[in-house]
């Protein structure tokens, strides 16, 4: 904990010194998290140390923090008019995909790679993540890709480092390319950061309490959700659940009509420190030595899916989510889960708003898509994919 928010001082210091960081939305706690995670591959490489982190049920902790203050951030109308992006964002994110498979499977076979290792650099990694990487990887070698484990290990990491380094500067171009910025409203947050002065509806102790203990509120109704669905045989993430707690929260607070913009600002804020702690929890951690096992082809399907991810989430994404400033943001998030996590997603997301300015309809879209509906999606086109690799060998 202390590292990651050392991670955190740090990054804030080098956007600070360095102002093209803050220029092409380099987020804080990436920055600083990364040089902690460059830091800890030396003490590897030079046989120091290999640092080894039990970070999980923290990161989970504030995870699904950050996920219940995302729901109560949705009001009524918010829902009303992210119900069609959501089927939109759902059936992109599934298109998104099917493509980085046969991209990777296409170039792997004119390359003369294994298909089933080739696989292991799509949507496995990518938008899965380390978490599908685990999970699939065991498939594919269960079919005689004995490296699958290996190079779906590494190229989730690779993902996770490139999403980190490619959302803030696509988010900016966008924005700039489109003339969608705000001169009355952009730069509201980070001037703040900058000034120490605060910037929007003042608040006070008893708001930050209150909303810490309401999104407290949120993880025990969200357990009890996720519960009830088990007993169903229904299958959902704690996170999603806790989202679907804070959405409750927000719908009983609006209805009361007298609940204080303020209140609103602390959850905001309780939500902003999770979203920091578990970003820079989930880049300290990393173990860039697993890259060293990615051989030539498979840097190359790997720059492909980048170069792939940023043309589609611009073309499909920002024009098909409405080509405005909330669809700009979106199609930054897209690129956040599409290269391996939604953390890396929320947090681009938050420094191009920091930027610009806030966009509540994304930060309820991408994480209801990222966080849950495209794993369902993906988990059953990468299961025929590895049918269909495992029959063309």
């Amino acid at each position: 904990m202390a590292l990651a928010v050392i991670a955190i001082w740090l990054g804030n210091w080098c956007r600070q010194k360095f102002p093209f960081l803050r220029k092409y939305c380099l987020p804080g706690a990436v920055v600083g998290g990364t040089i902690i995670s460059l830091i800890s591959l030396v003490l590897y490489e030079t046989g120091v140390a290999e640092l080894s982190f039990d970070y999980k049920v923290a990161n989970s902790l504030f995870y699904c923090i950050f996920f219940a203050a995302s729901g109560a951030a949705a009001s009524l109308s918010l829902l009303k008019k992210g119900g069609k992006l959501v089927i939109i964002f759902t059936i992109s994110a599934a298109v998104l995909a099917i493509l980085q498979n046969v991209l990777s499977v296409g170039i792997g076979v004119a390359m003369g790679v294994d298909p089933l290792i080739a696989l292991m650099t799509g949507s496995t990694p990518m938008t899965g993540g380390h978490g599908n990487a685990a999970a699939f990887a065991p498939l594919a070698v269960a079919q005689g890709a004995s490296a699958a484990m290996e190079v779906a290990i590494a190229s989730a990491t690779f993902g996770l480092i490139a999403g980190c380094m490619i959302g803030g500067p696509f988010g900016r171009w966008i924005i700039r390319r489109h003339h969608l910025e705000d001169p009355a409203l952009d730069g509201q947050a980070e001037k703040a950061q900058e000034t120490g002065k605060e910037v929007g509806t003042p608040m006070f102790k008893g708001d930050i309490v209150k909303a810490m203990f309401l999104m407290c509120f949120c993880l025990g109704l969200g357990a009890v959700f996720m519960a009830i669905l088990k007993s169903l045989k229904i299958s959902f993430p704690i996170h999603v659940c806790t989202m679907l707690a804070g959405i409750l929260v927000r719908l009983y607070l609006d209805s009361k009509k007298d609940t204080p913009e303020s209140l609103y600002e602390g959850i905001d804020t309780v939500g902003e420190f999770s979203l920091g702690l578990f970003v820079s929890l989930s880049i300290i951690s990393m173990k860039l030595w697993q890259l060293a096992g990615l051989a030539g082809p498979m840097v190359v399907m790997l720059l492909a899916q980048v170069v792939m991810i940023l043309i589609y989430c611009y073309v499909v994404d920002f024009y098909a989510c409405g080509k405005n400033y909330d669809a700009a943001i979106i199609a930054v998030g897209h690129t956040g889960f599409g290269t391996g996590a939604v953390p890396v997603s929320m947090t681009t997301m938050k420094t191009v708003c920091d930027k610009y300015r806030y966009s509540k309809l994304a930060f309820f879209v991408v994480p209801v898509i990222g966080g849950f509906l495209s794993n369902i999606t993906n988990a059953i086109i990468i299961t025929w994919f590895i049918n269909f690799c495992a029959g063309i060998r």
